[in-house]
């Protein structure tokens, strides 16, 4: 790809998509995002990947650390952030949101998944942090 993602985190997006669309297949679209959540975690541990969910991010400014962190829905492999959502349309803010918590997390590459979308490829938003 041409935005300066290494192989390694391009390849593990491959994977990402492919569970989710999986997931998708078999669930179809209208239910409630914690069960899209709970059934991509299970697709990504079937391929040896590491999840977390609902990672607490803390933000820390000026040196100080509040309480009032993030929650980000995915974080696979310590590497991509993936925020998931099942609604008609996507809110510009999320994607805004994510690329903030790229930028906080000094990640690179992120995914904004829509579930609700009829067809999955068309509710996926790819994020590149660029200032990283």
């Amino acid at each position: 790809m041409h935005d300066d993602i290494p192989d390694e985190l391009n390849n593990l997006g491959t994977q990402i998509i492919g569970a989710a669309i999986k997931v998708h297949r078999k669930l179809g679209p209208g239910l409630l995002e914690r069960i899209y959540e709970v059934c991509l975690c299970h697709e990504l541990e079937k391929l040896g990947l590491q999840v977390e969910r609902q990672k607490y991010l803390p933000i820390i400014y000026d040196g100080i650390e509040f309480d009032e962190g993030l929650r980000l829905d995915l974080l696979v492999e310590n590497k991509i952030i993936c925020e998931l959502k099942a609604v008609d349309e996507i809110n510009p803010v999320w994607k805004a949101q994510l690329l903030s918590h790229l930028r906080l997390t000094n990640n690179s590459l992120g995914y904004l998944i829509n579930f609700n979308a009829p067809l999955l490829k068309n509710g996926v938003i790819r994020m590149v942090n660029k200032w990283r």
